[in-house]
């Protein structure tokens, strides 16, 4: 394959330019098997052949102490692969313990995609949104006259996961409520329906206390704002807080 912009060779299908220093791949479609991963990478929407490639990554999966070296390596194969390509965006859909260590592994914008058919889920959805990166860090996103949160530490882990989005522009935190229902499981945190603006709600819950945030987004509607809820919940169950 030439690159799309000064016709330069590369090595793999929609590998970033090393010569004009240019992007080949908008975004790439990750989907996750615990023993074989499928790479597609697309370009923009309004080329005439916005599927530039495939890839495909197998491992040999490993049982016990074995187990964590070899999904660490398998990781860290695919995450050379996107970096490689240097994408906007990753739609992962699969295994859940592949797509968190890949995670781990690169630092582009992540969503969930959970379609039979996820290269076209991907398309059309990128086709039908065009919503604003916010790139301030976590910690600067988070803001309002509630400065506490409950779950301590654990509490902030979980709100900084939500404020890394790249569509999240402001975490506010709010009241504490300590009159729910008590609960064993520890802290808990999940992503409430959107209003009709694209805003969302994050519901934090530690033993009896209760705490609603407020998630403003840059969605500009309840479709959008959906969207973003179902990749903040994917977020917050990758990191075990559901």
């Amino acid at each position: 394959m030439e690159c799309r912009h000064c016709a330069s060779p590369l090595e793999k299908p929609g590998d970033f330019c090393l010569v004009c220093r240019e992007t080949n791949t908008e975004a790439v479609v990750l989907e996750a098997a615990r023993d074989r991963a499928t790479l597609t990478m697309l370009a923009d929407e309004d080329c005439e052949e916005p599927v530039l490639g495939k890839t495909t990554i197998t491992t040999m999966p490993e049982e016990g102490d074995n187990e964590v070296v070899e999904l660490r390596n398998f990781a860290g194969l695919i995450g050379d692969e996107i970096r490689r390509k240097r994408p906007e965006e990753v739609y992962a859909g699969g295994d859940r313990a592949v797509i968190r260590a890949v995670r781990e592994e690169v630092h582009h914008p992540f969503y969930r995609v959970d379609d039979e058919e996820p290269v076209q889920a991907v398309r059309d959805r990128r086709g039908n949104r065009a919503l604003d990166v916010v790139d301030t860090p976590p910690t600067e996103k988070i803001g309002g006259s509630h400065s506490t949160l409950i779950g301590g530490r654990t509490g902030m882990q979980a709100i900084q996961a939500v404020a890394g989005h790249p569509h999240v522009k402001k975490v506010i935190p709010g009241p504490i409520d300590a009159g729910g229902k008590g609960s064993q499981s520890g802290l808990r945190a999940k992503v409430t329906r959107a209003d009709d603006g694209g805003n969302v709600r994050m519901l934090l819950r530690d033993g009896s206390s209760v705490q609603e945030n407020r998630v403003v987004t840059t969605a500009r509607d309840r479709e959008m704002g959906e969207r973003i809820r179902e990749d903040l919940n994917d977020v917050l169950s990758e990191a075990d807080f559901q």
